[in-house]
């Protein structure tokens, strides 16, 4: 059961695809994919358990998952270490910094869900690029891909902004700008014909770059950026 995909891929998951469903065993019993339908979903591989760099994400998205769980975004590990490892992983982990891992780990020995999200290179020597994130809406669509070397830990915060950011896009149909926080000010969708073009812009900015704030949104149509 451990690590089952429910399909063949002909290669790795892009954006805007469906992500790969899969049933698998982890720290806190089997999980789906599908079993996350209906909310957000934070998926993040490592290469390996009792890693120092992991051991800090770790660390990190256990104190932030009560911020993720608010956002409705649930938190899903894997590591293609067997279940027995995780399990004295995350001992260890609260041995030693005192915090409780809140979230499954999915164990995925044979790699059969790392290689369906096009997480193993057929020319990779081993696991290290076991190092990706993908964020998964309600729908079980992948809307954001990111990887990481070894060396280099992820920014919880960031991730933490990605998901609102997505979630502002989807219920505004805005975009978000460099560094945009949640309540700060969005970008509102150009306009796409001569008449609306020419009649935008003033006092907000150019036609071309308009920007409001959440609270303006309230009332307004969704459009798509």
């Amino acid at each position: 059961m451990s690590g089952a995909v429910a399909q063949e891929r002909l290669g790795p998951p892009l954006l805007h695809d469906p992500a790969p469903d899969f049933l698998a065993r982890t720290t806190m019993g089997d999980r789906s994919l599908l079993g996350y339908r209906g909310q957000w979903l934070l998926l993040f591989s490592h290469p390996a358990d009792f890693t120092p760099v992991c051991t800090s994400e770790f660390v990190a998205f256990a104190r932030a998952a009560d911020d993720f769980s608010a956002l409705n975004c649930a938190l899903l590990a894997l590591s293609v270490d067997s279940l027995f490892s995780h399990l004295a992983w995350i001992r260890s982990i609260r041995a030693q910094f005192g915090v409780t891992v809140p979230f499954p780990i999915i164990e995925d020995p044979s790699m059969a869900i790392a290689q369906a999200y096009g997480m193993i290179s057929p020319r990779a020597r081993d696991t290290a690029m076991v190092r990706a994130i993908f964020v998964i809406d309600p729908e079980g669509i992948i809307r954001a891909i990111s990887w990481y070397p070894m060396t280099t830990g992820r920014s919880v915060a960031e991730l933490l902004r990605l998901v609102s950011a997505l979630q502002m896009t989807d219920a505004h149909g805005v975009s978000t700008p460099e560094a945009w926080q949640p309540g700060q000010d969005v970008i509102l969708p150009p306009p796409m014909t001569a008449p609306d073009a020419l009649d935008a812009g003033g006092a907000e900015g150019d036609w071309y770059y308009r920007t409001a704030s959440p609270e303006a949104l309230a009332h307004k149509p969704k459009r798509r950026p």
